[in-house]
């Protein structure tokens, strides 16, 4: 029987918009998907909206050292975010920024209200200056030796060595960023969120069972002494959105970061003419979920209730939390080729692998899982090829070659039919409870009763007996009803091999209540093979590419001076004779262009008079591929082509400069020509 049918707004933590999507980040967004996949087969109304996290000082940083301004940074990463999600089968309603104009209206809105409310505060608190530069620094401007562990070159507002979060003043032998001054402590005003007048409402929200229990015990911990203020401004030079009535005052991303999950919804209620405020008023009888990783619970638990509650909106239902992801038992590692982009993956193995061995894993806890790529392989191999696809391709061809495609008028075996119809209702109970792991072994459990009665049955051995054929069209009908049923149990995990089932069946799309009455005496069309096994090769293909990834970008970070040329060593000495061996040549740049995925990388074709080469030159950080182009420079054209993560380099583009913005191509004089030798 189908439940009421319920009006769900389901969001995952916001990618940041500095950096590509990794398999790590895809455990929460396979996860998500999975249960607003699973809602929408229900019947319920189900919105999954997302946002690229667009603000603060990373982006600035990241943008600065490109050569680019922040908009076009995370203008870029939205559309290789975009591609990333879509190949893996997360299906967004919308996929946004958090740098939106509804973001903006809204962030100034709540924080109006707040503001109105008397949660706000305002005092001076001491912050770290550059004197050279004239200018408070973020805390990402600033750099020094962790308080904590003594870790070095650690940024001003938590240690990448140990975890531990402080304040930039805390940092020991601070430096910035920007000049690398020594900072002063000098007095700054900032605005401050005073979550302590929220702790009967968060007290109650945690006890009314809104998240993991681990979580709350977790949080409750800050009740036993007085609940901070948060610090939820940030002083210019800042990429985010100005605060109003403020002088050279931004928010903290963090606060606008959330709000972002409004204003994407806010965004496709716009476009879609769906009710915005019946989701987010106080009283609304709709429901919000968050899917977010354990590390950011504190935001999503304490100061985003708080914030919806002090301002006027309704709380969310429920946020859910979920562990980190391990390769091989260990952290994922760059080293050994395991620290796995999304688009490295997608190159060499299905999606749908991924997500079903993340569902074979995922429970409603926050322990971490583990992707054990031996152990990947074998499951896949078996569970999917050699239980799930192997009873379609049984009995399908019997079926489409003894019976011209049709299933036969009744089933041989009606109580094992039930049997798995009943089972669906176990089955959405757990996606429903987020116990995926659960729902995928009892499906398997099913496949092998699945093959075991078609064993049992024994069809290729009845169709050689005349009197028996009609045994084995039933048979065949109620091993397909089987895997029909099966399949849609699994939709949610492989929507794209459930679609090729259902045009296999010859069907409309599967609901979860359809496959409970069977197919009889229906055609079907010819089977074609709906997965295939995992090759080891692919796997080794896989990380090698990973390693060499990392090497290329190892080498173009240590292809440039990070500094004056008078602060770096003189190189070892070489003989004249190895130095007459280079062959220098005047080149055109015929085209310029971006590498996707490299931060410092530029493609150059270049014409030596007849001939072109394509050369990878660090320069991105100096030269828009516009300037590049038609331009005469000098190249090593003898050097040995270099296999990179991008392509094969076929020589080298002689530059000078100290770095960063300040590098220069060599340029020959007019009279030169592309293919002349340089001496």
């Amino acid at each position: 029987m189908s439940s009421p049918q319920r009006k769900m707004l389901v969001t995952s933590a916001l990618p940041y918009a500095n950096g590509p999507i990794h398999l790590g980040h895809l455990v929460e967004y396979i996860q998500t998907d999975i249960w607003v996949r699973f809602q929408k087969m229900r019947g319920h109304i189900c919105y999954y909206v997302c946002a690229d996290d667009a603000h603060g000082t990373p982006i600035m940083l990241k943008a600065e050292s490109e050569g680019i301004s922040p908009q076009q940074l995370i203008d870029r990463v939205h559309g290789e975010h975009s591609r990333d999600f879509a190949n893996f089968l997360v299906q967004f309603d919308n996929f946004y920024t958090t740098h939106s104009e509804e973001n903006r209206e809204l962030s100034e809105l709540i924080f109006k209200r707040l503001d109105d409310g008397g949660h706000i505060s305002r005092r001076t608190i001491k912050q770290l200056y550059d004197p050279e530069k004239g200018m408070f620094l973020p805390d990402r401007f600033v750099k020094g030796t962790c308080p904590n562990c003594k870790a070095p070159d650690q940024y001003g507002d938590n240690c990448e060595a140990c975890g531990e979060t402080y304040a930039p003043t805390d940092l020991i032998e601070p430096k910035s960023v920007v000049s690398g001054a020594t900072p002063v402590e000098k007095d700054s005003e900032q605005l401050f969120f005073k979550l302590g007048n929220f702790r009967d409402f968060l007290s109650k929200w945690f006890r009314d069972g809104h998240t993991q229990k681990e979580i709350a015990n977790k949080q409750k911990e800050l009740f036993e002494e007085e609940l901070f203020e948060w610090d939820i401004s940030r002083n210019a030079p800042y990429w985010g959105f100005p605060i109003p009535g403020e002088k050279d005052k931004f928010f903290y991303v963090w606060l606008d970061a959330p709000i972002g999950y409004l204003a994407s919804f806010r965004n496709l209620c716009d476009r879609e003419g769906i009710d915005f405020d019946s989701f987010f008023q106080p009283d609304s009888d709709t429901e919000l979920y968050h899917f977010i990783g354990k590390d950011i619970a504190r935001f999503h638990t304490l100061f985003w209730p708080a914030e919806l509650h002090g301002a006027g909106f309704r709380t969310p239902t429920a946020v859910w939390c979920h562990g980190f992801l391990t390769v091989d038992g260990h952290k994922m590692s760059k080293s050994r080729g395991t620290f796995i982009m999304a688009d490295t993956y997608y190159k060499h193995l299905n999606p749908e692998y991924l997500r079903y061995y993340y569902a074979a894993k995922l429970d409603n806890g926050i322990d971490d899982i583990d992707l054990n790529l031996e152990d990947f392989q074998a499951r896949v191999n078996s569970d999917l090829v050699g239980k799930l696809v192997n009873i379609a391709s049984r009995c399908a061809g019997f079926i489409s070659k003894q019976f011209s495609g049709r299933l036969g008028s009744s089933l041989p075996e009606p109580a094992l039919f039930s049997d798995f119809a009943s089972a669906l209702d176990g089955i959405a109970e757990d996606y429903q409870q987020r116990q995926y792991s659960k729902a995928v072994r009892e499906i398997m459990a099913l496949a092998d009763k699945a093959n075991q009665y078609i064993d049992g049955a024994k069809p290729w051995v009845l169709i050689k007996e005349e009197d028996s054929r009609h045994q084995v069209q039933d048979i065949c009908t109620q091993g397909l009803n089987l895997f029909r049923i099966l399949i849609s149990a699994l939709k949610p995990v492989l929507p794209v091999t459930a679609e090729k089932a259902e045009s296999f069946l010859n069907i409309s799309p599967l609901d979860w209540e359809s496959a409970k009455v069977p197919l009889l005496d229906h055609q079907i069309n010819k089977f074609k093979p709906l997965l295939t096994r995992i090759e080891q090769d692919q796997i080794t293909a896989m990380i090698d590419e990973t390693k060499a990834a990392q090497a290329a970008d190892t080498a173009a970070a240590n292809a440039l001076p990070s500094g004056p040329l008078s602060e770096d060593p003189i190189a070892p000495e070489v003989a004249f004779d190895d130095f007459a061996k280079l062959d220098f040549r005047v080149v055109r740049i015929v085209r310029a262009e971006h590498v996707e995925g490299a931060d410092k990388l530029l493609r150059l074709t270049l014409d030596l008079g007849g001939q072109t080469r394509n050369v990878f030159a660090g320069i991105k950080s100096a030269y828009d591929p516009e300037q590049l182009e038609g331009r005469l420079t000098v190249m090593v054209a003898n050097l040995a082509p270099r296999k990179m993560r991008f392509g094969v380099s076929e020589g080298m583009v002689l530059a000078a400069g100290p770095g960063g913005k300040d590098i220069f191509v060599l340029n020959p004089d007019d009279g030169a020509e592309p293919g002349m030798r340089v001496k």
